[in-house]
């Protein structure tokens, strides 16, 4: 039997390595892709240290890696749409017939590896421009901060919008937002470097959120109005009460990042006078994807600064501390078998 390198964690142990494993077998309506580059996001650091457990994992090991890229390889019983050589990227997950979302390198095998299996209808096709490194991080990385931003938030041109948390989601969302003509676009977060970049990417205005004179800028920038939509891509208790004071009428303070923490309205008369709003978000659907490698395409999307470095899939364990660590500030680390 054929094996392959594969990076798998032991959700007992929380043990991962880098090990050789059998390639797998595409079964009916699959496709065996072989990967071209693969993201390594905070969700995989999380599943390592025990910060998150699989829901619907049969067994007690998985690859990891939920933003994959490659071509396909070889097609299962009943897969027909995608010849071998196809230039593709994968739905980070998918619905389950129970109705349930499974993650890719959660609850079943992902992409850290040198070959996976994917069904068909969870498989989208790259134009040749795109190169792999830029089209693995989409899902997620790209399609969760779109999703926010448009689906969630339902931003509209000129709005005024606060984006809290410039790591890899966060810094997508700034670029997304000028993307959609939301104005002023106010980037916050505690280190300069994120800071930088956020101006790079599109930002109006960038704050330190200590700043102590940060309500009195945001009102400013606003013209007294405060900001139509917040986004919260940090997960800390912290900046929603920072972003809930600095909310506008029918302002929307959108939930991002994840704190596992309640969340509290200091002042709920005012909060319901003015009409505001607090909404989850989580993840992104399918036509996201598609939107996104659409706008890739013609021109609209670039890409190509969001790929902060590329390791061999033999560093897999590097590039989780790396990320732990926060080395180098990265955007999106990303592996390459």
């Amino acid at each position: 039997m054929a094996e392959m390198l594969a990076g798998r964690l032991d959700v007992r142990t929380r043990r991962f390595a880098v090990k050789e494993v059998p390639v797998p077998e595409p079964g009916h309506g699959e496709v065996r892709i072989a990967v071209k580059a693969a993201g390594v996001c905070l969700s995989d650091l999380h599943l390592i240290d025990g910060t998150l457990s699989p829901l619907y994992l049969r067994g007690d090991e998985v690859t990891l890696g939920h933003e994959v890229a490659g071509v396909v390889e070889a097609a299962g019983e009943g897969a027909t749409r995608f010849a071998p050589g196809r230039r593709v990227l994968l739905q980070a997950g998918e619905e389950d017939l129970d109705g349930r979302i499974l993650t890719r390198g959660v609850d079943y095998d992902g992409g850290w590896a040198q070959f996976a299996v994917a069904a068909e209808r969870t498989i989208v096709p790259i134009p040749d421009s795109l190169p792999f490194e830029q089209a693995c991080i989409v899902p997620d990385a790209v399609s969760t901060p779109w999703a926010a931003v448009g689906a969630t938030a339902r931003t509209q041109a000129g709005e005024a919008v606060g984006v809290w948390g410039l790591g890899g989601l966060g810094a997508h969302a700034v670029k997304l937002l000028r993307l959609l003509g939301a104005a002023p676009i106010i980037a916050i977060d505690p280190v300069e470097a994120a800071r930088e970049r956020a101006l790079r990417f599109g930002a109006d205005l960038v704050l330190d959120p200590g700043a102590a004179d940060f309500g009195d800028t945001v009102k400013a920038a606003t013209g007294g109005r405060g900001l139509a939509a917040a986004f919260d891509f940090a997960g800390v208790p912290a900046v929603r009460d920072q972003a809930l004071g600095v909310l506008g009428k029918d302002g929307r303070l959108v939930l991002v990042g994840l704190s596992g923490r309640p969340v509290t309205i200091a002042h709920d008369t005012l909060f319901s006078y003015l009409r505001q709003q607090v909404l989850g978000h989580y993840g992104s659907e399918p036509e996201h994807v598609e939107q996104l490698v659409r706008l890739i395409e013609q021109g609209r999307l670039d890409l190509a600064e969001s790929v902060s470095d590329v390791l061999p899939l033999a560093d897999a364990a590097q590039a989780v501390e790396r990320l732990a660590g926060k080395e180098g500030n990265p955007i999106r680390l990303v592996l390459r078998p």
